[in-house]
This record gives C-alpha cells, structure tokens and sequence, in this order.
C-alpha cells in the first residue's frame, strides 16, 4: 500500500448503478438503498468508454449552496478496469506526484504554481527555480482505450489544440513545454493519439513534439481510499 501522503483521496464514497449519463454533465444513478439521485459529471469529453448503463459507479454526497446537485461522480467500474471520470482529479494528482518526486522527468524544480496564465492560454502547472529552466504543463484527462492502448482526445477538442498551439510558442520563447496525459485508468499498455476523433488535434501534438514539446504519459492506481500515481506508459505518435 502506497503512503497515504501520495494519494489524493476521495470523498466518502456511495456505491450505485449507472442508470444514463446525458446533457454532458448529468448521471442519473441508481443508489444501493434503492434511491435514484442525479448526479454532477465533471466532464465535458465524450466518455465513449467509460459510460455504459448497468455498471456500477461511485459518487459523493456534497451539497452545498451554490451547488445544483447535491451529488458528484468520481468512478465508474467497467469490464477491464475501474475509471476515474472526474476532470479536476489529474491536475491534483499530477501536482502532487511532481511535489513529492514521484515524477522523474519533471524533478528537481522548487516551486510549482498551478493555472499559470500565459500570452494566449491558462496552462494548468508551472515549474521554477534551482537554476532550471523555467517548464509549462499542460495536463490531459484520458479515459479512452483502443485496442489496450489509452487514446485522447474522446472528442473533438479546439481548445485542446490551443494548448499544443501555445506549449509550442513557449519553447520558441525558450521555454521548457510539457503536455502530460494521466490515465484515469489501470488496462492501458501505452499511449497514442486518437487521430481518428480529432485529426486536427493530432497533427498539433505531432508538431509540437517536433518543435521541442515534451510528452509524457501516466496510468493511476485506485481503490477506496484513492487515487495515486502508478507508471510511466510508452507513447506511440
């Protein structure tokens, strides 16, 4: 068991039965004590593979005032492997994972600043300090499998291409670029791009690889407690 300081931990869990998930953002669930509640899905992505009616997922209660849904999901249980489909888990992982050097490719910096504005985008992790030079971050939510190999985009995604557009922009400016593919997932023997979704997408990543843009990609391991940062996939562009 991995220490609990390398975790981001979940709420207190409900277990249910995914009844549809619809209107991008809403899933209604089926709960163990036989209530049906409507959840808040926190992802706009097409979730192609992580959505089937009938499987068992796992929200949290947290209402609050200026929230419409009282309940939140965060996984979902499919065939091969259980799903992380909540979007502001990897930024919080992937943030963690660096802080506590459980990142190789991206240690040794002293300070990591998150939604970091730039000239044209928001980028999602910024790294300074001890004489390095200074690295951008751009973290990617992937659940999307293909053949054993985790696949992004799920949909088409304009502002994701923004992003590679301006990750290449920094290295032109001297910058170091990372995007950073989290696989909320544990079935996946690699990565690549889903070029048959989002051609457009695709050819921005391939570029910006060649421009100096670094990618890296990591699956998860989670259980009731959590979720944490597992391994370093291979890429295949």
């Amino acid at each position: 068991m991995p220490c609990e300081e390398n975790i981001v931990s979940w709420p207190p869990l409900t277990k249910g039965i995914l009844l549809r998930r619809y209107k991008r953002f809403l899933a209604d669930v089926l709960l163990e004590n036989g209530k049906t509640i409507t959840a808040h899905c926190a992802n706009s992505g097409a979730m192609t593979h992580c959505s089937t009616p009938g499987r068992p997922v796992w929200v949290a209660f947290q209402p609050g005032p200026k929230r419409k849904l009282a309940y939140t999901w965060y996984v979902i249980e499919m065939e091969e492997s259980p799903v992380g489909v909540h979007t502001l888990i990897p930024n919080k992982l992937v943030s963690l994972a660096i802080e506590k050097g459980l990142i190789p490719e991206l240690s040794g910096y002293e300070n990591l600043e998150r939604e970091v504005i730039t000239e044209n985008a928001r980028m999602d992790i910024r790294l300074s300090g001890s004489q390095k030079k200074e690295c951008f971050v751009e973290v990617k939510n992937c659940t999307q499998i293909f053949d054993g190999l985790a696949a992004f985009p799920d949909a088409v995604t304009v502002r994701g291409k923004k992003h590679m557009d301006e990750l290449s922009l920094l290295i032109k400016k001297g910058k170091r670029a990372v995007v950073f593919f989290l696989v909320q997932r544990e079935d996946a023997k690699g990565f690549r791009p889903a070029g048959e979704i989002d051609p457009a997408y695709t050819a921005s990543l391939r570029n910006a690889h060649k421009t100096g843009v670094e990618i890296l990609c990591y699956d998860v391991r989670m259980d009731f407690k959590g979720i944490r940062i597992h391994r370093a996939l291979p890429i295949f562009l």
